[in-house]
């Protein structure tokens, strides 16, 4: 089990909580703001300034802290358009596929969404999602990537969950920029790691998308991430939905304790290799509902 321990600031440490506010909430500790469990790490705020990380999955959390340098802009810049921008969902749920999405927004289709209220997914209704996602889609150039579990599984085996939103999200601008012809300059990505880090998880990929603006909470300030968080949202329902249909199952979401349960009740019914197909099977559920 590997452990890190960080400094970060007040602001730093509020926004590590925004990131972790669907991860399970634990009973504070002594001296500490807050700790978080997500699937395979514990994270302790500590008033100190202090942050640990503890758990087979610190070293992806601390690789995924975004920079410093990076600041809000100002809000022209905001408002440039065109504009791209990409997103992913899925990532923080046991069952179910990763998703990215990468979005194109013209200045012509600002008010048009605007007046959908379009903005971050995991701050709309899924019920909203499933109603207006297909015309979204059929409206705003996008490209999107759904990365089914048995691929995932295969190449978790070898990259860990930053390495693959990174080839992610680089896949989704490669194949946008092919499908609209020439990328606008302001193209955002909602930041989930360090610019460097991205940069250096694609070294060996044979098409990089450069000069990418990375900034967090970027869905809450990009019409295009905003756009592309709700494309891959309503990829993501209609992927679950499938899988449900498929295996007559109903599975929950996230990556909580009715997870566990589910994971016995599945493989009760289909057997624990079938697990390799639906789940990301290195989030400690799997080894919590002790099948394996």
């Amino acid at each position: 089990m590997s452990t890190y321990t960080k400094t970060m600031n007040p602001a730093q440490i509020e926004e590590l909580e925004h990131r972790l506010k669907d991860c399970t909430k634990r009973k504070t500790p002594p001296y500490a703001l807050y700790q978080y469990k997500t699937s395979d790490c514990v994270i302790t705020a500590y008033a100190s300034g202090k942050v640990v990380f503890q758990g087979e999955g610190a070293d992806f959390y601390i690789d995924s802290l975004p920079s410093e340098k990076k600041s809000t802009p100002a809000a022209s810049i905001k408002e440039q358009f065109p504009q791209c921008g990409s997103d992913e969902v899925g990532t923080g749920d046991y069952f179910g596929p990763v998703v990215v999405c990468a979005a194109y927004v013209k200045q012509e289709q600002v008010s048009w969404l605007k007046s959908l209220g379009i903005q971050d997914s995991k701050a709309m209704d899924d019920t909203y999602i499933r109603k207006i996602g297909n015309q979204v889609m059929s409206e705003i150039p996008h490209s999107l990537l759904i990365l089914n579990n048995a691929k995932y599984n295969q190449i978790h085996s070898s990259h860990n969950m930053v390495a693959i939103k990174s080839k992610l999200h680089n896949q989704a601008y490669v194949h946008l920029q092919k499908k609209i012809g020439v990328l606008p300059s302001l193209c955002v990505v909602d930041q989930f790691v360090a610019e460097n880090s991205y940069y250096r998880y694609l070294k060996n990929e044979k098409e990089v998308i450069k000069n990418l603006h990375f900034e967090t909470k970027a869905e809450n300030k990009y019409l295009s991430v905003a756009c592309a968080s709700l494309i891959a949202r309503y990829a993501f329902l209609l992927s679950f939905d499938a899988m449900q249909q498929r295996y007559n199952f109903s599975f929950p979401k996230g990556a909580g304790k009715n997870v566990d349960i589910s994971i016995q009740d599945f493989v009760e019914k289909y057997g624990k290799e079938e697990l390799y197909n639906i789940a990301k099977l290195h989030f400690a559920n799997t080894n919590k509902a002790k099948i394996m």
